[in-house]
């Protein structure tokens, strides 16, 4: 049995909490709204996790303090424009050594950095790696069956992490490649949110297929030139999440580009779904790699045309059909 701070009381760290209160450890959870933890106590449930109870030994605080303090693990599970400050809020009491388990999926705008590197820049003594991989909170939370890749600096924080998670209903591998399995969860927002632009557009299965393939085609160009391992991107983290993320009404991603595809603004997509859409946030800091790493990226330029420089969505994927010609991948020749 182990002791885990769960810093988020969103949907997934509660998802994640749930799931380890079932495996047998004490967690804590931690929500920066007093309202937030009193409705969890008082309710037992959270309001956006239908049909998922919380267990009666699950610890909640708006304390940071005892969150964090002689924590064996910490999963840090806030959306991505809040990790860093979230990170800073833990420093004082995090130790020499502990591990920090990022679960946010986003690339920093204003310093290109991954989750993982801005944990490290407020906790410099933090060992920190990351799960991801296609796991909607709502089936988590219920049991369903979910697999997950946890990346580390070494392989035996790798495997505790894969100790303390494991489950008959939660199923993880591990990596070493900490960068492609963070890069593999930005990215694929970015997509979705295409994904979901073309069937706001009333587009079909056809279109989808297409986005999902030119889609792990693009993140995978960028994520090696970047240093991330090819076969990250085949994986859990790569094209396992982005075909979720693509296809489930679970994904907010996939819900603010369907309102965008039927003539919603971005601002209003996001009042609409009434969560953060992490894609939204990611999208500029992808395009600002792709030009940084000379990567050529259309699907990701053109949802930053239409999300900020109002470009219709129908002219966007006009804009993609109609390109330069061009062979499928430029690792096949013919032999005459």
């Amino acid at each position: 049995m182990a002791e885990i701070g769960i810093i988020g009381a969103g949907t997934w760290g509660t998802a994640l909490g749930v799931l380890l209160c079932h495996n047998g450890h004490r967690v804590t959870l931690w929500s920066a709204f007093q309202e937030d933890i009193q409705y969890l106590k008082e309710n037992g449930m959270h309001k956006n996790l239908p049909g998922a109870e919380l267990p009666e030994e699950m610890a909640f605080t708006a304390s940071m303090e005892e969150a964090v303090r002689e924590k064996e693990l910490l999963v840090l599970a806030v959306p991505s424009i809040y990790v860093r400050t979230t990170a800073r809020a833990m420093a004082p009491w995090c130790t020499e050594g502990q591990l920090v388990v990022n679960v946010a999926k986003g690339i920093e705008e204003s310093t290109l950095m991954t989750l993982t590197q801005v944990i490290g820049d407020e906790i410099p003594g933090a060992c920190v790696a990351v799960l991801s991989g296609p796991s909607h909170a709502e089936e988590v939370s219920r049991g369903i069956p979910t697999t997950c890749v946890a990346g580390a600096e070494t392989e035996d924080q790798a495997r505790f992490i894969q100790s303390i998670f494991m489950s008959p209903s939660f199923r993880v591998y591990t990596s070493p490649d900490v960068l492609g399995i963070e890069l593999g969860g930005a990215l694929k927002n970015v997509i979705a949110l295409a994904a979901g632009i073309a069937d706001g557009l009333g587009y079909g299965d056809n279109t989808k297929a297409a986005l999902i393939t030119r889609g792990i085609h693009e993140i995978a160009r960028l994520g090696t030139e970047m240093g991330g391992a090819f076969e990250t991107f085949n994986g859990l983290s790569g094209i396992g999440d982005l075909i979720v993320t693509c296809a489930s009404m679970h994904s907010r991603n996939r819900r603010a580009g369907i309102l965008i595809g039927k003539g919603y603004s971005m601002e209003e997509a996001m009042r609409e779904v009434n969560m953060v859409v992490e894609g939204v946030y990611s999208a500029k800091a992808a395009w600002q790699l792709a030009k940084n790493y000379q990567v050529p990226m259309p699907i990701v330029e053109q949802v930053n045309q239409v999300l900020f420089y109002g470009k219709s969505p129908a002219e966007g994927v006009m804009d993609l059909m109609m390109r330069d010609k061009t062979n499928e991948t430029g690792a096949l020749s013919w032999n005459r």
